[in-house]
């Protein structure tokens, strides 16, 4: 089982790639690269919305991975006290779909309070190992 794993982003725009390219290493590393795209997606969505509303002023977030039984959890820990909330966006929206995506993509996601220090908003993946020899 590999051990839990988690790394601290700046709060600026290019850690969500940053982020994006931290998990999909980690998956990689853990041999569970069956969802990487899914797992990939969601990370950005959430490295985003907690930059843009989830993060204090001159703090960053975190995110955290972990892999047990099968399902691989990864949680963006960010300082703000705001719950995020599905929205219910308009065809001219040009935001408000992101938790969308990670409801769709993920298999079960929420969000957990951390008393005064923010919230982790966290999603969880049923994967298996890739197939030897599979392409990335």
């Amino acid at each position: 089982m590999p051990d839990a794993i988690k790394r601290f982003f700046a709060p600026a725009p290019e850690s969500v790639g940053q982020a994006r390219d931290f998990v999909v290493r980690t998956l990689a590393a853990w041999n569970l690269e069956g969802r990487a795209d899914d797992v990939r997606l969601c990370v950005s969505e959430l490295a985003t919305n907690a930059i843009a509303h989830g993060t204090r002023r001159g703090r960053g977030f975190h995110v955290a991975m972990s892999a047990e039984d099968g399902i691989v959890r990864v949680e963006v820990h960010d300082s703000g006290p705001r719950r995020p909330k599905l929205q219910r966006p308009t065809s001219d929206d040009v935001s408000g779909r992101g938790l969308h995506i990670v409801a769709i993509l993920s298999d079960e996601w929420g969000v957990e309070e951390r008393g005064l220090a923010g919230k982790a908003v966290w999603s969880r993946f049923k994967t298996a190992p890739a197939p030897q020899g599979a392409p990335c």
